[in-house]
């Protein structure tokens, strides 16, 4: 399963849906990104976070997941997979990314989301902007993002 929406997920129902996918699993691993309401550790904390827009090139978003899916399909013994990301206004607090992996064994499962997630972070086209007290802005991809795909690449 591979979204790319605006209305939110239920969680529950997409672990239903991956464990009755993979039949048999011996583990399912799941992720669930979430707004925050300071974007840095280091932020400025009188500005807030109040809102997140992300845009996204449909067509083009859909078929980086997918080739995010396929490598870690790939890469380990997956029995299920799923990859939900939201689009447009979001507020913190709100979900905004889910990666879910089913497998006979937990490293293998845990290993897949944990790619299927640092690919999303660095590879998928989305763009987004925060809304703050003080204004608006585009938010810069980060060298951790970089960090983490390159060990992937060993």
């Amino acid at each position: 399963m591979i979204l790319v929406q605006e209305q939110d997920f239920d969680l529950a129902q997409v672990y239903q849906s991956l464990r009755q996918e993979a039949g048999d699993p011996g583990a399912i691993v799941t992720f669930t990104g979430l707004v925050r309401e300071l974007y840095d550790q280091d932020s400025d904390t009188r500005n807030p976070v109040t809102g997140l827009f992300l845009e996204h090139y449909p067509g083009m978003t859909e078929k980086c997941l997918e080739d995010i899916a396929q490598q870690a399909r790939n890469r380990w013994p997956l029995q299920a997979l799923c990859i939900i990301h939201r689009v447009g206004d979001l507020k913190p607090g709100d979900q905004i990314v889910m990666v879910g992996t089913a497998s006979a064994h937990r490293h293998a499962a845990f290993d897949a989301a944990l790619f299927m997630m640092d690919y999303l972070k660095s590879k998928a086209p989305f763009w987004k902007k925060q809304q703050g007290k003080q204004g608006a802005e585009w938010v810069a991809s980060r060298d951790s993002d970089s960090e983490a795909i390159a060990r992937w690449q060993k």
